[in-house]
């Protein structure tokens, strides 16, 4: 940490400037890594924590692919319903079952009974 801090110091404030002095990128992640250490390496010492957050990362990927394509989701109630049917469909894949029995399922008036 202190080599890495030694290459890429704070910025100094400049004179008559208000407010906080722009860092760069480096030395940010640097301070972010040391004052959540015990978060960053906490599946080092728990081997139920999962390495990566990509199961989170795509979970929000395709509302995030929606809001692209449409621009927006016209009604807060029509969020509410995206997100809940790609939640049931996410579990349940993520469960082992098909997107289109976990559909006609639903649809059906018979939903899984996802864990």
């Amino acid at each position: 940490m202190q080599a890495g801090l030694a290459l890429n110091p704070a910025a100094a404030k400049i004179e008559g400037q208000k407010g906080r002095t722009k860092q760069s990128s480096a030395f940010n992640l640097l301070q972010r890594l040391e004052e959540y250490e015990t978060e960053v390496l906490y599946f080092m010492h728990d081997l139920a924590v999962p390495f990566t957050n990509k199961l989170a990362e795509r979970a929000i990927r395709m509302p995030k692919v929606k809001q692209r394509i449409s621009g927006c989701v016209r009604t807060f109630r029509g969020a509410q319903n995206f997100c809940t049917i790609r939640s049931y469909i996410d579990s349940a894949r993520k469960q082992g079952f098909g997107m289109l029995h976990a559909l006609q399922g639903a649809f059906a008036g018979t939903p899984l009974e996802l864990a």
